[in-house]
């Protein structure tokens, strides 16, 4: 007993000496990292070479930890800064000034399947982070982006919260289709579709909402927009319109921290279209000698009857922190605004993980982890693409009689059975429209690392979206098709994507001056789509057929659909047949002397969308740069960068109906059989994009001012198209058949980007930066006898008709329009009109961006301008709802109509032409951004606040609300471009706000 108690003793005391004798081989370091003026830097990370001991620094920059007793040096990394090694021998404490890296902060940029230093960057790309993003309140993160990219046009197709956006990337290209980038999040392609569904009613079809919307952009990282084909052809058949890649925030290394943001606000309409008030309408009664009795005698502002100033508030909040080996990040976001048409607006709640884990001894086995989870409740505005001369609410609103009623005596709204006139307000109390589309993101990237050159990574994702949207339109409206019946109807959506990737990545100096950096890799995905309908309208009298309606129960309509007249009723459902793309790609890159670059990308993808001799598409790139100031030769000290590049790639686009390449089959509606929909084409292939670019980067005065200049000519064909008419019909009777046409469409210009730090000290700095595109579009090698049309019009007298085309010889979309020439200033009847002709280009030939810093202290302004120019708009607004015809049967016109100075007939037709074709040139100031740095009070850690105005003012000459518009007005699958019609009026926005961390 005695000799085991003595072992026992022996074992505690060398238990309790242990960790004495570990810590006596380690001793304590502290410091504290900041960058040149004096500022802590948070999440820096601080690690002792060739050990898995390391810190990340806290809010103010400060780090502490147990470094080896031998340990003589430590190093000290952040993104955008130089990495530094640091010696520590006999030191308890070092203090780091971290340098701005000489090559525009070193950035990392995402490239597709990894990363590359911006230095290493050979490619057409920029890199965009959230010092660089536009500020205020939005619903998805396209909108950081827009006039903050040269090449890159960011169109708000609608003013309703949550609202579609338009992007071209050098140009248009798109004969069939959206023609939008490819979405990559987080390494996951997205599907491009919103499963928010469609709504098709007597108002017309509904404008589609953003699929970007399930995204917070309070969780944005980074955004790299990959443009040219160099930089794109590793993502194959889906890079021809460019692609788009978003990074969310991970966890930093260091201490657990909370982050919070807080905004709220209101948003006004941005502009009016100018129509007559009630006393202008008495006055053009009588100049155009309408009947008196239009006049009611009323006074009201029938548009500012719908709009109201609408609120919005706006919350985030974030834990992160960890070590080397795990780091986590955890972000919730509640986002609830109205829109500036009463009963409209969006509230979205968001929810996402992202986690960083190391396991084994050597931390060579990796998982990353990111997880985000969206639902979003959208009000929507009774706004459609195509309403009749009914219009929708906004047609409505504009020609409503301004002099009449819009509420009865007993305080519902006027609704008139019986009259093709509908009150704007009757419309907005007896639509209701809501959509549910609920959004779960998942991905799991394992990884090992054989070596510190040599990873592999697998990659599996998932994203699946489904959305509700219950449509009721009230018996009491006076719209024919539902009056006294009242409408219901319940939609659905489904979207599913699945996706595995494999890669093997190989980065390792060989020698001195040669790298090389490889990557081969395998990808599956897998695409599924699907939908259904149910909608009726009321019950009628089985015996008179006399109206009952759905009645007023207290209840939506779409929640007793049962109740609906059985030979009213509509079902329908869709199944998209499954796409499957499989591909196989591979890149290098060579880095000579770190001035001499090299890139070579070969991707090859099979799709079961094409046809069974054509399922595989081949896109190589190669691109190289010569970084001439790395040159002995070269030594002018006021250069710091002066880099060549040139490269040239295929891509390619798969953008048309699943299936459309076989012989497709629908069920038709009350058990009445099955038609055949398309001719199957075996020999159906990739539409095929080349592009060459040639361009240069400076940096000048230790990168104070930076330069970029890009040339680019992008081409693009084996066009797809749905030829109709020309071949023989299928079994059936269906002649659509999906073909690869002759032709070409052709984007070139000049890309020009500039940046400087006039002043950079503790106490002021002012920065300017800007960007301008030169791009000229055209169509050429298109069959003879071919002319593509679209751009549908709509509203009375306008139905059917198309004023855009495409043909050899003009811009894509190009206008083809009679010539007007004036009215006869003693009849105010039309002069002849000129002979159909090319009337103008609704592709913008020049975009600018323009943005300034000024900082004083803690105190900085902020200011960005965005600007298009060389494209015409057609206003199908004035066009058919505001022309001087509509006086004669009491409905409004538009006020420069009534001042022209020529008194128009009233019996001149409602005529598409030249009349109605503006200038769509404009400058905006999209960003206004005041704000105060208080930095750290107590346990709050770099509070800020803000001061936000977005669209603060507009200088144009167009005549709508907004000369920053695209209402989808496209004939079947092929776009239109620069129509405006009735839309969703854009907004002006304050928020106020503040940003804070513990």
């Amino acid at each position: 007993m005695q000799a085991l108690a003595k072992k026992l003793l022996f074992f505690s005391l060398l238990c309790l000496l242990f960790p004495m004798m570990a810590l006596a081989q380690t001793r304590p370091l502290s410091g504290k990292v900041t960058d040149t003026k004096g500022a802590g830097l948070p999440g820096v990370t601080v690690v002792v070479p060739g050990t898995t001991i390391g810190a990340g620094t806290d809010a103010d920059g400060n780090f502490q930890l147990q470094v080896p007793a031998t340990a003589t040096s430590i190093t000290v990394s952040f993104v955008g800064y130089a990495k530094q090694t640091v010696n520590i021998t006999g030191k308890t404490t070092v203090n780091v000034t971290l340098q701005d890296d000489a090559q525009a902060l070193g950035d990392v940029v995402v490239v597709g399947y990894g990363t590359v230093k911006k230095t290493d960057l050979t490619g057409a790309v920029s890199a965009l982070n959230p010092k660089d993003f536009n500020k205020g309140t939005f619903t998805s993160p396209d909108q950081l982006i827009q006039g903050r990219a040269s090449g890159v046009q960011v169109t708000q197709n609608s003013g309703q919260p949550g609202g579609a956006t338009t992007i071209r990337i050098r140009g248009n290209s798109a004969v069939t289709g959206t023609g939008q980038p490819l979405y990559v999040v987080d390494g996951v392609p997205l599907d491009g579709r919103s499963a928010t569904p469609g709504s098709s009613t007597a108002f017309g079809d509904s404008p589609g909402s953003n699929p970007l919307n399930f995204l917070n952009p309070a969780d944005i990282e980074s955004i790299d927009i990959l443009k040219d084909a160099s930089a794109t052809a590793i993502y194959g058949s889906r890079a021809a319109y460019g692609v788009v890649i978003i990074t969310t925030k991970r966890g930093k290394i260091g201490e657990a921290r909370l982050e919070f943001g807080v905004s709220g606000g209101f948003s006004k309409i941005l502009r009016r279209i100018d129509i007559l008030n009630a006393d202008q309408f008495r006055q053009a009664l009588s100049y155009y000698g309408a009947p008196a009795t239009n006049d009611k005698g009323q006074n009201n502002d029938p548009l500012g009857a719908i709009l109201q100033t609408a609120p919005l508030q706006n919350y985030n909040l974030a834990a992160s922190g960890g070590n080397e080996n795990a780091r986590y990040r955890l972000s919730l976001g509640y986002l609830n605004q109205k829109g500036i048409i009463r009963t409209s607006g969006i509230e979205k709640y968001t929810g996402a993980f992202a986690g960083n884990y190391k396991f084994l001894e050597n931390k060579r086995l990796g998982l990353d982890l990111n997880l985000k989870v969206t639902q979003v409740v959208e009000q929507l505005a009774p706004v459609t693409n195509n309403g009749d001369f009914r219009g929708s609410i906004i047609g409505q609103a504009l020609q409503w009689n301004p002099t009449d009623s819009l509420y009865s005596a007993n305080g519902q709204p006027v609704s008139r059975l019986g009259s093709t006139t509908i009150n704007p307000v009757a419309t907005l109390n007896y639509y209701h429209d809501r959509a549910r589309t609920t959004t779960a993101q998942v991905s799991l990237s394992p990884y090992y690392k054989f070596t510190d050159w040599l990873e592999y990574r697998a990659l599996f994702a998932g994203t699946y979206s489904t959305g509700i949207r219950r449509t009721s339109i009230d018996q009491r409206l006076n719209i024919a098709d539902y009056q006294q019946l009242g409408y219901a109807a319940i939609n659905t959506a489904e979207l599913l994507t699945q996706q595995m990737t494999h890669t093997l990545n190989f980065n390792k100096k060989l020698g001195s001056n040669f790298n090389v950096n490889a990557l081969l890799g395998y990808e599956y995905q897998k695409f599924n789509n699907s939908t259904s309908s149910l909608s009726g309208r009321g019950p009628v009298n089985t015996t008179t057929g006399a109206p009952i309606g759905f009645g007023t129960y207290g209840l939506d309509y779409t929640n007793y659909l049962q109740f609906s007249n059985p030979s009213g009723r509509n079902i329908s459902s869709t199944i998209d047949p499954v796409t499957e793309l499989q591909s196989f790609f591979g890149r290098v890159i060579l880095n000579y002397k770190e001035r001499y670059l090299l890139t070579a990308t070969l991707r090859a993808d099979g799709s079961t969308k094409f046809g069974d001799n054509n399922k595989y598409g081949y896109f190589p790139s190669v691109s190289a740069a010569w970084d001439i100031s790395q040159e002995e030769f070269f030594k002018v000290q006021a250069i710091n960068q002066f880099k060549l590049r040139a490269g040239f790639g295929v891509t390619g686009n798969q953008e048309f109906p699943a299936g459309a390449a076989r012989s497709q089959y629908a069920f038709l509606n009350n058990n009445g059989g099955i038609s055949q929909i398309t001719n199957a084409n075996p020999n159906l292939k990739w539409q095929s994009d080349e592009q060459f670019d040639v361009g240069a980067d400076f940096a000048l005065f230790n990168n104070k001012v930076t330069l970029t200049a890009d040339y680019f000519y992008k081409k693009t064909t084996n066009l797809l198209y749905p030829n109709i008419p020309g071949f023989p019909a299928a079994p059936g009777g269906s002649s659509v058949i999906w073909s690869n046409l002759n032709g070409e469409i052709v984007n070139k210009g000049v890309e020009l980007i500039a940046n400087a730090s006039i002043f950079d000290t503790p106490g002021f700095g002012f920065t300017i930066g800007g960007n301008a595109t030169f791009v000229r579009n055209s169509v050429g090698g298109l069959p003879d006898a071919l002319i593509i049309q679209t751009g549908g019009l709509s509203g009375q007298g306008l139905s059917g008709v198309l004023v855009e085309t495409i043909q050899n010889g003009q811009p894509l979309n190009g206008y083809q329009l009679p010539v007007y020439n004036g009215l006869n200033p003693t009849t105010g009847l039309y002069n002849d009109f000129g002979a159909r002709q090319y009337a103008g280009n609704p592709n913008p030939t020049t975009l600018v961006g323009f943005n300034t810093t000024i900082r004083g202290g803690k105190l900085s302004l902020t200011a960005n301008f965005t600007g298009a120019f060389g494209n015409m708009l057609y206003n199908n607004t004035f066009n058919s709802v505001l022309n001087v015809s509509q006086i004669r049967s009491g409905k409004n016109i538009a006020l420069a109509e009534f001042q022209s100075g020529v008194k128009e007939s009233l019996s001149n037709a409602v005529t598409p032409s030249t009349r109605y074709l503006e200038s769509g040139n404009y400058v905006k100031l999209s960003n206004l951004t005041l704000s105060y740095a208080f930095g750290d009070i107590a346990v709050f850690k770099g509070l800020n606040l803000f001061a936000i105005s977005q669209n603060l003012f507009l200088l144009t000459s167009y005549r709508g609300f907004d000369p920053e518009v695209n209402t989808n007005k496209a004939n079947g699958v092929v776009p239109s471009a620069g129509i405006d019609y009735t839309g969703y009026p854009p907004a002006r926005t304050f928020t106020f706000g503040l940003n804070v961390s513990l």
